[in-house]
């Protein structure tokens, strides 16, 4: 079955002079405009991978480029332009995609950019997006566990830190004074299920935890030595900001790992910084 709005794989029918046309199922053969078409792409499989959306004239087309994102997903899109209809998003593709008004938040501005879902409307079957993000968040049991990596999409940055949207599923907050990097609205990080609290609300990190995250730090630390040729002017008397323009991390993490690098005589303290032991630097 044909999936508006996605990325099918479908059978080359007949070629014309115009393009080919691809086995729609029950919705008929579909065409694949010429300047899309590149025989060998189809000659040895007679399928093709193709993208199905509704044209200027409401006709399904097929197109072999790839919007910025596709339906059931969020993305951080530019207006290009405001009519009499609504709001019209640059998604990569010819035609763009349509924000009605009742799907706005506030009235859209050409030239900004805005969070919005991708949805296909049940009675017109044209794909649309949304900026009312709610409606489709926090509508599954949340079922992630503590430590579990999730990709995460930055919605905005409120007076405690980062609202961000999970696995395109749920809302989720990273907390300001856990961020040590720089995020804004639209990015598109990984993150860690740091806790699920008791109103199930999900507090997030960019970090991983416990032992597997002072490993990581430790390896990091490492590595940045070995940069440096041996030699860092970092150590526990510096400032949280200096250790988080080194490493990006807290300097609660910062210690922790040095105090492992320490025990393992990787490393050695000195009042000015830290200092790789020869032999690690050769290893």
């Amino acid at each position: 079955m044909v999936e508006i709005g996605r990325i099918n794989n479908l059978r080359v029918v007949k070629e014309v002079d115009f393009g080919v046309y691809l086995d729609g199922g029950d919705m008929g053969e579909i065409l694949l405009p010429q300047k899309y078409v590149v025989p060998e792409d189809y000659e040895k499989t007679g399928f093709l991978d193709v993208f199905i959306y509704l044209d200027s004239e409401d006709r399904l087309i097929a197109t072999t480029e790839k919007p910025f994102a596709k339906v059931g997903e969020f993305a951080f899109l530019k207006v290009a332009a405001v009519n009499k209809y609504g709001a019209f998003l640059d998604w990569g593709l010819p035609k763009d995609l349509l924000v009605p008004f009742r799907e706005q938040k506030q009235n859209m501005e050409e030239g900004k950019s805005y969070v919005v879902y991708i949805y296909v409307d049940n009675e017109s079957q044209r794909i649309a997006a949304s900026a009312k993000v709610d409606k489709f968040l926090d509508l599954t049991p949340i079922e992630y566990v503590d430590g579990e990596e999730v990709d995460l999409m930055i919605y905005s940055e409120t007076d405690i830190g980062f609202k961000a949207i999970i696995n395109r599923a749920h809302w989720g907050i990273l907390y300001k004074n856990e961020v040590f990097q720089k995020l804004k609205t639209g990015d598109a990080v990984k993150g860690y299920i740091k806790k699920i609290r008791d109103d199930n609300k999900i507090d997030l990190s960019l970090q991983k935890t416990g032992f597997e995250l002072m490993d990581e730090v430790a390896e990091n630390i490492l590595a940045k030595l070995k940069e440096k040729n041996g030699f860092i002017p970092v150590g526990d008397k510096s400032s949280p900001e200096t250790i988080s323009a080194y490493f990006g991390i807290s300097k609660k993490s910062f210690k922790k790992s040095v105090g492992l690098l320490y025990k393992k005589r990787l490393i050695t303290l000195e009042n000015e910084g830290i200092r790789l032991i020869e032999n690690s630097q050769e290893s």
